[in-house]
């Protein structure tokens, strides 16, 4: 998807910076994913001018977060990628709250307010991507979950065309899946934390880091779990009791460190993942009668 030079004017004006012809294989952690215009909003309080204006131009988007727990199809793209823009840190201290950019990196947020004496998010410290992709999946590692902590939510509603705010009490948080609409934008998130001494957080977060390290592929180019755990099971022992470890399809392979990892193990492509994911999710079908559903976002065209 191109931008037109008379848009990307009108977009300037917006405060959005507009890049040609991007790879989106080096905007995600997969490092895999097709071309298309990336447009980066640096001013939140004119998102919803921008998406009226998207709108108005009959532009198709997808928006792009941290790009961690996305595979996105090859080849030229349909779409444009709407990006926020980092700010740093992107977390304010108020008491016991934590007012967050939903742009911000999750692990920096996390270290921000334990330097701050706030804890309960020591197991999503070594979550990758953006606290608003945690919003949106209700991001977890050992125990901790972000959902529980939401007091209230900044976001963009395409339903209404406006920016609202929601209070947490209004979100349902379930495993992995939250109430939001697929195409809501996150903007921003209030937090309520637990005060605990940082020494007692960083000895949490070392631990966490310590298991994390001893059983996943941090040095591989992966999205983290492609399935979602079924309920009363483990989608990574289901697949590994297979002897599915190594198992790939062209560059994309089945983690030799984490069965539920799917890794790009050179040159992979969107088909290569889709065909290992589809391989995989038949072999436990037939061995164990569970239909495996993707934690992986799938965008094709």
């Amino acid at each position: 998807m191109r931008v037109s030079g008379q848009l990307a004017a009108k977009l300037k004006d917006l405060s959005v910076e507009v890049q040609h012809g991007v790879s989106l294989a080096t905007r995600t952690s997969l490092e895999i994913g097709g071309t298309t215009d990336e447009l980066i909003v640096h001013r939140y309080d004119r998102f919803a001018e921008v998406m009226s204006l998207l709108a108005s131009e009959r532009i198709p988007w997808r928006f792009l977060g941290g790009g961690t727990n996305v595979l996105i199809g090859d080849g030229e793209l349909s779409w444009v990628a709407l990006h926020l823009a980092t700010a740093k840190p992107g977390t304010r201290v108020e008491g016991n709250f934590a007012h967050v950019d939903a742009s911000a990196d999750l692990g920096a947020m996390v270290t921000f307010c334990a330097k701050h004496d706030l804890g309960g998010m020591e197991g999503l410290i070594g979550v990758p991507g953006s606290v608003g992709g945690a919003l949106r999946m209700n991001a977890g590692a050992y125990g901790t979950q972000i959902g529980p902590h939401v007091r209230e939510v900044e976001l963009y509603r395409v339903a209404t065309g406006k920016v609202e705010t929601l209070l947490g009490c209004d979100i349902h948080f379930d495993y992995r899946h939250t109430s939001f609409a697929a195409n809501d934008v996150m903007l921003n998130v209030k937090l309520e934390l637990p005060s605990k001494l940082y020494k007692e957080i960083l000895s949490g977060i070392r631990m966490c880091n310590e298991k994390r390290r001893a059983s996943q592929p941090l040095n591989q180019k992966s999205a983290g779990c492609i399935f979602k755990n079924p309920l009363g099971g483990s989608a990574g022992r289901m697949i590994d009791e297979l002897g599915l470890k190594g198992f790939r399809v062209g560059d994309a392979m089945v983690s030799d460190r984490h069965a539920n990892f799917f890794v790009n193990a050179g040159r992979a492509t969107c088909a290569d993942m889709m065909g290992l994911i589809g391989a995989v999710r038949e072999r436990v079908r037939v061995a164990h009668g569970v239909e495996l559903e993707n934690e992986v976002i799938v965008w094709q065209n």
